[in-house]
């Protein structure tokens, strides 16, 4: 039953629209301008690189938290890697899928930040040096957060985290190409916006 709750408990935290909590607060409401959507990005890009940096850690700590929060409690389960697993996975889809929103949510990039940095932080490094170097040739924070995604669950199963771990990286990684499904089509239409609108 424990395990029940701390999965149900990620998913409400992951729910948490930080992006425009804090636009709301300014009087702005994200999701009607810029790019319309909740994340660190259009908040950086409406709001400022200070709020936008606050959503990205708070949206990162999202995934973070829960599962640190469960690897405590579970700390002698039998099935403890399953279950944090899927609270990562619950906080995640909470932010894309939100409770509090319809079910309408940001498309998970940050949040997947801090689950990843749970399994496995050098593979976080290696994946933000990897989008820094596409962004700044390419100039497309969408490209960058694309290519991030793709190369995270190869390293880490090369890194030889558990096939749960490997597993919750395929699932975050493939709904984080979904969730950019327009901005992919953009990208192949050289319509996306560039940083500094280059």
């Amino acid at each position: 039953m424990l395990n029940i709750i701390l999965v149900v408990a990620a998913y409400l935290i992951g729910s948490i629209p930080f992006g425009l909590v804090l636009g709301k607060c300014l009087g702005v409401d994200v999701r009607q301008a810029g790019s319309g959507n909740i994340g660190a990005t259009n908040v950086n890009r409406l709001l400022g690189k200070k709020l936008g940096l606050l959503t990205l850690m708070a949206d990162a700590g999202k995934g973070l938290l829960p599962m640190l929060a469960a690897a405590a409690i579970l700390d002698r389960h039998q099935e403890a890697d399953l279950w944090i697993a899927l609270v990562g996975a619950a906080a995640f889809l909470g932010h894309v899928y939100p409770l509090y929103l319809r079910f309408k949510g940001g498309k998970g990039v940050a949040t997947a930040l801090g689950i990843f940095f749970y399994i496995q932080p050098l593979a976080v490094l290696a994946c933000l040096l990897l989008f820094v170097v596409v962004v700044r040739v390419w100039g497309y924070v969408s490209l960058g957060s694309l290519s991030a995604a793709a190369l995270m669950p190869v390293i880490i199963s090369l890194s030889g985290r558990s096939a749960v771990n490997v597993g919750l990286a395929l699932f975050i990684s493939l709904l984080i190409w979904l969730k950019h499904a327009d901005n992919i089509k953009r990208l192949l239409r050289h319509e996306e916006n560039r940083v500094g609108g280059r």
